[in-house]
């Protein structure tokens, strides 16, 4: 007895992903991640796909490298999102007259013609992802600076959304001394907000100072992640150190203890900006994305 073939059964098309490549100026920004009835970064970029998507949901959802706080600023921030078989072809379909281009092109032109009614945010690159690309995964570290004008120079009125004011010197030479005792792989309990199912095991990779030709106190602090406030905290504990109030051997024995302290204060978000996030080469994206979610799972990256 003959059987009928079985129906050859065509595989689905694949959805497409797309990286975006981001700056931003958190002043007036409730932080990154969506929150009802204020107004985030993830927010507005999202209802710009929506807009340009209007007629094929559902709209994609961005998933970011490091969810920044309120009032923190990116220059060099990552994120994904999916686009099916449709919402590729809809963003392709050119009017008359206009002249084709690629998706990554259609991308960034049209979702930057939308965000164009919100100057705080700028879409400086568009791409398609590689085949294992994920913003938040596959990043090997992320890069983040911070400002300080303290009284050795004053400060500067028009960098005031950009940087932190304090009304006392600092002593840069400890400060860089403290900040260098901190390097390596451990748990930065004591310097993060704790989140439940969160580990606190980051490994600072860079924490160092200096003081710019105008004055200002720059710290670069570069980890494969970093939990919530990690940086600021990082950073009052060594503003603590260069005004003389706490010393610098102390910060290490601090983070030993993994506990919160109040021998220093977390700084305000103004004066951070994610610098950069970097990446594997494609070949190693996928492999960097498994050893990330198997060390940490349950985690978010953010500050």
């Amino acid at each position: 007895m003959n059987l009928p073939a079985a129906p050859v059964v065509s595989p689905l098309p694949e959805n497409t992903r797309i990286r975006l490549d981001i700056a931003y100026d958190g002043t007036d920004f409730s932080g990154w991640a969506i929150q009802p009835e204020l107004r985030t970064v993830q927010g507005q970029i999202e209802a710009g796909l929506a807009a340009i998507l209007q007629s094929y949901p559902p709209y994609p959802s961005l998933v970011v490298a490091g969810r920044t706080d309120a009032g923190v600023h990116a220059l060099g921030q990552v994120a994904h999102f999916d686009l099916t078989p449709e919402q590729v072809a809809s963003l392709l379909r050119r009017g008359r007259g206009r002249t084709p281009a690629s998706l990554d092109v259609m991308v960034q032109r049209r979702l930057g013609g939308i965000l164009v009614t919100q100057p705080e945010i700028v879409i400086k690159a568009s791409a398609v992802a590689p085949p294992g690309f994920d913003a938040r995964f596959s990043a090997n570290w992320r890069r983040y600076e911070y400002r300080i004008a303290d009284s050795v120079l004053g400060h500067n009125p028009q960098d005031r959304l950009r940087t932190t004011w304090h009304g006392f010197a600092l002593d840069l030479e400890p400060m860089q001394v403290a900040a260098a005792s901190l390097l390596g792989l451990h748990d930065f309990a004591t310097y993060c907000k704790p989140r439940p199912g969160a580990t606190t095991i980051r490994t600072l990779q860079e924490f160092s100072w200096r003081r710019d030709p105008d004055g200002v106190l720059v710290a670069t602090v570069q980890a494969d992640a970093f939990c919530h406030s990690m940086v600021r905290a990082l950073v009052g504990a060594c503003v603590a150190v260069g005004e003389g109030r706490l010393a610098g051997e102390r910060l290490a024995t601090l983070r030993i203890n993994r506990a919160r302290t109040s021998e220093f204060k977390v700084m305000p978000p103004q004066g951070l900006t994610l610098l950069a996030v970097d990446y594997p080469s494609d070949d190693k994206l996928a492999a960097r994305a498994l050893e990330t979610r198997a060390r940490r799972s349950l985690d978010e990256d953010e500050e």
